[in-house]
């Protein structure tokens, strides 16, 4: 095939995946499911009559899209959200997948002809999630979580995949190095995810440092400063043996809650990059699947899915969360949101890779399982956050970022806040409220115009306010000041 026929085809079809995600994701149906299903009607077994089955370029195209996509949402992740749960997301990142990897290899074990080793393998690759289609669902509807859930899932979601990684790569090894020990992979685990923790420290402090002291004549530069620093981190990591994965979350973690120039433009940069890295990677997967393929483990498949949904996922829920304060509804939601993602599928082509003899069965396997997931359990997620009495109206105020690049250390934040109807705030002035000392209201949208306030102003409902802050202490209580409640 003609390399302009391929630009022509790869065209057609992420302009295809995102119509049909636009029109098809107000109904609640995840962007993973439709970028899937765009990939397997144009494969070979489809409409599209597209072969392709080269697992290695499937594979390095996952891993470097996942880095990406790791590094994006590191970014957006504020270390004031995830500071209260941050000991719970990393026991259900750790020993939730650990115990969830080994549930379902035995169960996997007793229902199919697959050895031991090889049903770990098959835990290990489907034991982490993925909750990127989960908050498009629950964002798309307004819908919030009560008791910190959100934070918890999505910081667990951006840390698991280094340990389920690192599991799928043990077990592979073991499985074609007959003379290995498991005990072997102890003290690699440990090394390699302090490797990593370290290297990610270090890789995010430099980023840092370098961005806003490189000084570089053209902003166009900066994403490419940025995107090679953050390859390097990831290829620099594995090469010194450390888990390349939580290398790049860490930095990007690190990066994102500190000042740096051109941050609003990069920040912009990556989510579209993330974005069309997750549109890539699901079309590539999809037309890597042959869904003729599948049709002899939809037995299995569903049996292990419905044990993955029902019983290992919640188990390994309630064990790592039982150490914290939680509620049983928080552990029954953050069970059912154990959604599986192109995460596994990509692990997948591990041992495809490495020449297992089930590989072909276990990557079907894989790939029914995360169907099952997305259709199931990321079609459902607001109805059951209702059902628990956990979903809330988001009503939190929001960020406001201006166009305008600051070029040093600014620590003020701007942020916006509506007034509501029931707000302590309405019909008084905004000298009669008594604002912290170091709060400033720059701007007030009122019916979308632009009013300069003074001190006799007085707020109405439905005012949008602009309000400048030195810390979150501040802003604490200026939400107070306007009678609301703050976590």
């Amino acid at each position: 095939m003609d390399f302009e026929n391929i630009l022509l085809g790869g065209a057609i079809l992420l302009f295809i995946s995102i119509l049909i995600s636009k029109s098809l994701g107000r109904f609640g149906v995840p962007a993973l499911l439709l970028f899937l299903g765009v990939g397997m009607l144009a494969g070979s077994d489809g409409f599209g009559n597209i072969h392709f089955d080269d697992a290695q370029s499937a594979q390095s195209l996952g891993t470097v899209a996942l880095t990406i996509i790791l590094f994006s949402g590191g970014l957006d992740t504020r270390w004031q959200s995830i500071r209260p749960v941050l000991w719970r997301g990393v026991t259900l990142a750790t020993v939730g997948v650990f115990i969830t990897a080994f549930l379902l290899g035995a169960f996997a074990y007793f229902v199919t002809d697959l050895t031991l080793l090889e049903s770990l393998l098959l835990g290990s690759i489907v034991s982490s999630t993925d909750a990127a289609a989960v908050f498009s669902i629950l964002r798309s509807k307004n819908i919030g979580l009560k008791n910190n859930l959100r934070p918890t899932l999505e910081f667990e979601s951006g840390s698991n995949d280094p340990m389920a990684y690192f599991l799928t790569v043990s077990f592979t090894f073991l499985i074609i190095n007959d003379d290995a020990s498991i005990w072997e992979l102890v003290p690699m685990f440990f090394m390699q995810m302090s490797i990593g923790a370290v290297s990610g420290v270090v890789m995010g402090r430099v980023m840092t440092w370098v961005i806003n002291r490189i000084k570089l004549e053209q902003e166009g530069l900066y994403p490419a400063l940025t995107l090679a620093m953050v390859i390097f981190t990831f290829a620099f990591t594995n090469l010194i043996n450390g888990n390349g994965f939580l290398a790049v979350y860490i930095a990007a973690v690190i990066l994102g809650n500190r000042n740096f120039i051109h941050k609003r433009s990069l920040t912009r940069f990556y989510d579209g990059l993330a974005w069309l890295m997750q549109i890539l990677m699901f079309l590539t997967l999809g037309l890597l699947v042959f869904p003729s393929r599948m049709l002899p483990v939809i037995g299995i498949g569903i049996l292990v899915s419905l044990f993955l949904i029902f019983v290992a996922r919640p188990l390994s829920v309630f064990i790592s969360m039982a150490f914290f304060k939680t509620t049983l509804q928080d552990k029954l939601y953050v069970s059912w949101v154990g959604l599986r993602g192109a995460v596994p599928i990509v692990f997948a082509t591990y041992p495809l890779l490495a020449g297992v003899e089930q590989s072909g069965v276990i990557f079907n396997i894989v790939f029914f399982i995360v169907l099952t997931s997305v259709m199931l359990q990321g079609t459902t997620l607001s109805v059951v956050a209702n059902w628990l009495n956990l979903g809330e109206k988001d009503n939190k105020p929001k960020k406001h970022q201006f166009e305008l690049e600051m070029e040093y250390d600014i620590k003020n934040e701007l942020t916006e806040i509506m007034v509501l109807p029931d707000s302590l705030a309405v019909g008084k002035s905004l000298v009669d409220l008594h604002f912290p000392k170091g709060t400033l209201i720059v701007l007030i949208n009122r019916n979308k115009k632009f009013v300069t306030p003074n001190g006799a102003t007085v707020l109405e409902a439905g005012d949008v306010l602009f309000v400048m802050t030195d810390n979150d202490e501040e802003l604490k209580l200026v939400n107070q000041v306007l009678g609301y409640e703050v976590a």
